[in-house]
C-alpha cells in the first residue's frame, strides 16, 4: 500500500462525502464538477492555502504540522479514529518505503496459559492482522469448529478472522448481522494499514480479498475508519443457536499489536445457558484428541 497514495484517496473520499451546504457555503448555480467540498473551498475553511492542501493530497509534502492536519480533520468533520489514521497516512513511518519480510509471529506460552486457563470463557489470541495464532477449547468450538483445532499452529493452515468473513461460508453464517460486521472489519484493517504500510503481509491479505470478493473491495474502496475494542455480538452458532455475546479486545503489550479476545454472555441469560451447552458439546472432541495424541 502506498502511503501518499492512501493519504489522497482518503481525502478525496471525505471531501466527497460533505456538500458545500454542509459547512455553510452556498453553492453556485452552475453545475459543480464534484459532488462535495473542492479542494480550495476545503483549504479555504481549514485556513490552509490551496497549493500547501493540494500537495498534501497528492502526497508530495514533505511533511504536515499537527495544526494543519487537526484544521483538516476538523473542517471534513473526521470522527477521532479517522483524524488518527490521517496522521499515520500523512507522516508514515521511515520504514514505509522498504518493505519488511513476512515474519511468522507465534503466541507467547504465557498468552497460552492463560487461553487454556480460561476454561468457561471463548477466547483466541489474534496478531495485529487478525491472524488467529492460538484459541482455547470454547473459543475454537465457538468460532471455527469446521476447521481443525491445530490450524493456528502452523503459519501455512493458521486461520485469518477477517478472510473468513468474506471467504468462508461456515464462519461469515455465524453473524446475524453480517453486513455490520464486515464494515467494522474492513474499517479496523483500515486503520491498521495506515498505522504500518510497511507489512508486506497485510498488504497482501488486502490484495487477496480485494480480488477475490467484490463485497470487500466495495468497502475497501470507501476507506471506512474506525476502531472496536468491546462491544456486543450476536452469533447464530449451527450447534445451539443464537446467543448474543460481549467481547473485549485486550492489547498483548510487547508483542507486536497481538491481542486476546474474549467472549462472555450476560449470567443467568439463554445465551449463557446456550454457551455453557456449546462447552459441553466440545469437551468429548477435545478430550478425544488428547487421547489420540
Amino acid at each position: 500500500m502506498n502511503a501518499p497514495s492512501e493519504l489522497g484517496d482518503f481525502l478525496k473520499s471525505r471531501r466527497a462525502a460533505l456538500r458545500p451546504q454542509d459547512v455553510g457555503i452556498t453553492p453556485h448555480p452552475t453545475r459543480r464538477r464534484v459532488s462535495g467540498l473542492r479542494r480550495e473551498e476545503l483549504a479555504m475553511l481549514a485556513g490552509v492555502s490551496i497549493t500547501h492542501y493540494t500537495r498534501l493530497e497528492q502526497g508530495r509534502a514533505l511533511s504536515a504540522s499537527d495544526s494543519v492536519l487537526d484544521a483538516i480533520a476538523r473542517t471534513l468533520r473526521l470522527t477521532d479514529d479517522e483524524s488518527a489514521h490521517l496522521k499515520d497516512l500523512a507522516r508514515p513511518t521511515a520504514t514505509a518505503a522498504r518493505p519488511t519480510a513476512p515474519r511468522a509471529e507465534q503466541a507467547s506460552a504465557s498468552a497460552r496459559q492463560l487461553l487454556a486457563a480460561m476454561s468457561e470463557v471463548p477466547a483466541l489470541v489474534l496478531d495485529r492482522r487478525n491472524d488467529v495464532l492460538a484459541w482455547n477449547r470454547l473459543g475454537h468450538a465457538l468460532l471455527a469448529g469446521h476447521l481443525p483445532v491445530d490450524s493456528p499452529e502452523s503459519p501455512s493452515t493458521r486461520p485469518n478472522v477477517t478472510r473468513m468473513l468474506f471467504l468462508d461460508d461456515s464462519y461469515r453464517a455465524l453473524y446475524t448481522d453480517w453486513h455490520d460486521e464486515a464494515q467494522l472489519a474492513v474499517a479496523s484493517l483500515r486503520l491498521i494499514a495506515g498505522r504500518h504500510p510497511d507489512d508486506r503481509r497485510l498488504t497482501e491479505l488486502v490484495g487477496q480479498l480485494t480480488v477475490q470478493c467484490d463485497e470487500f473491495a466495495s468497502r475497501w474502496a470507501r476507506h471506512p475508519v474506525r476502531t472496536c475494542t468491546s462491544g456486543v455480538k450476536q452469533l447464530r452458532h449451527p450447534l445451539v443457536g443464537t446467543m448474543d455475546l460481549s467481547f473485549e479486545n485486550l492489547v498483548i503489550p510487547g508483542s507486536s499489536g497481538q491481542r486476546l479476545i474474549a467472549y462472555t454472555a450476560e449470567p443467568g441469560s439463554p445465551s449463557e445457558a446456550a454457551l455453557r451447552l456449546l462447552g459441553s458439546a466440545a469437551a468429548p472432541e477435545a478430550e478425544s484428541a488428547s487421547a489420540s495424541v
